[in-house]
């Protein structure tokens, strides 16, 4: 929701500037700066002596800044963010051009520990995040200083810290280090980064001589756009998660079509591999990737989340084996799909009903599969409910045709 920011609490300081911000993505809740206003004056103290300090220098005005689902367009004076609350958080900027054209996002997952001073630096040529680390000397000349420079400093939206956590609770450093991209300051881009590959003669493997180029060129235009790839070090790394049939030697017809419905096997090799034995590091790629779509505005976590949801409701095995896992599930969906606004999310992922169909496979596993543990069936069960009464969902429907065709012996 759109609204004029007062940096009264800033001791009368331009931080941020007049024009307008912008809160993402719950639109109901208007992001509040002022720390003595809207937080504790108790809770305000502890933050400022124990939370953390994020110096991000030399932005320029009106660029976009923001942390976890809150946002703002800064004044010439923004130098960061003061009282920020140990632990995992995302932070990240979009440059504004002179006729305000916001170009698209990058971002940047870090765990502040407390009393933490981290700083960066704006790169002007570049239009983003310097990529030099900033020196010792200047980090401890900032960090001796950070009262005197508290005009400078916005307050962390603690208003919308409790919603940041419960979408984010299972995310860990491991989870940060084992997905973010490996590229210069593990930066998370919104758009693909492409490099352009050199002409490459089919029939030679070796590079095309100019001559070649050109009459190839005339004779379809096509041909003189580069190729292009996308820079691996800048990939999310998420989880391999393709679809592939399953197969087992020496099994029967019955056995590889019910091995394919249920993606028990492919959760547990997930959980085994990727996820090195941790089961909640499933619910943590789970989280990560919604906070990539949410607030990176990367459309292929998107992709990703739809697949983990997907694999995550098609388990029976694993239901049994891993009660706990599926509790927690229900309270990661419960949490995803409150704290965003219909028209944000729910719509998007209400196309061809995935989220519908997806979760009538789940309900219908733990509904129908004997002895499953109790304490998830009546998590389940509330939390179909509580989609069928917010959201008017059916759940009574059959699958349709793209059900699994099911193999007699």
């Amino acid at each position: 929701m759109d609204t004029d920011y007062d940096s009264s609490h800033l001791g009368q300081v331009n931080f941020y500037s007049k024009k307008r911000g912008q809160c993402l993505p719950t639109a109901e809740e208007k992001p509040d700066l002022h720390s003595s206003a809207s937080v504790d004056p108790d809770i305000a103290r502890q933050l400022f002596e124990e939370g953390a300090f994020l110096f991000f220098l030399d932005v320029p005005e009106k660029t976009e800044f923001g942390i976890d689902i809150t946002s703002w367009n800064v004044g010439e004076k923004f130098k960061g963010l003061k009282m920020i609350p140990p632990g995992i958080h995302f932070v990240y900027y979009s440059a504004v051009s002179k006729d305000d054209v916001t170009s698209p996002r990058t971002g940047f997952f870090h765990n502040f520990k407390s009393r933490e001073v981290l700083v960066k630096r704006w790169d002007h040529a570049h239009e983003g995040m310097s990529v030099e680390v900033v020196s010792a000397e200047e980090t401890e000349r900032l960090s001796l200083n950070v009262k005197n420079l508290d005009g400078y400093l916005g307050a962390y939206p603690y208003t919308s810290y409790k919603k940041w956590v419960s979408l984010t609770r299972w995310i860990t450093d491991d989870t940060v280090e084992r997905l973010s991209p490996l590229g210069p300051n593990r930066s998370v881009f919104s758009v693909q980064q492409l490099e352009s590959l050199p002409h490459i003669s089919s029939r030679a493997g070796t590079e095309a001589p100019p001559k070649k180029l050109k009459a190839e060129a005339r004779q379809n235009p096509l041909t003189d756009l580069p190729d292009m790839k996308v820079i691996e070090s800048t990939r999310i790394r998420f989880s391999d998660l393709s679809l592939r049939p399953v197969t087992t030697a020496g099994a029967v017809p019955s056995d590889i079509t019910r091995l394919n419905m249920d993606r028990s096997g492919a959760l547990e090799k997930l959980i085994s591999t990727d996820c090195t034995g941790v089961q909640s590091e499933a619910l943590a790629e789970i989280q990560f990737a919604f906070v990539c779509f949410l607030t990176g505005q990367v459309y292929d976590a998107f992709e990703q989340w739809k697949k983990l949801v997907a694999l995550l409701c098609s388990c029976e095995e694993s239901i049994h084996k891993r009660p706990q896992l599926f509790i927690d599930f229900i309270g990661l969906m419960f949490f995803q799909l409150r704290e965003v606004p219909r028209d944000f999310f729910v719509d998007i992922v209400s196309q061809e009903n995935f989220l519908t169909q997806t979760l009538q496979g789940f309900f219908s596993i733990v509904e129908n599969s004997p002895d499953v543990d109790e304490a998830l069936r009546s998590k389940a069960q509330k939390f179909k409910q509580h989609l069928q009464k917010q959201f008017s969902w059916d759940f009574s429907t059959e699958v349709g045709e793209d059900a699994p065709t099911i193999v007699e012996d």
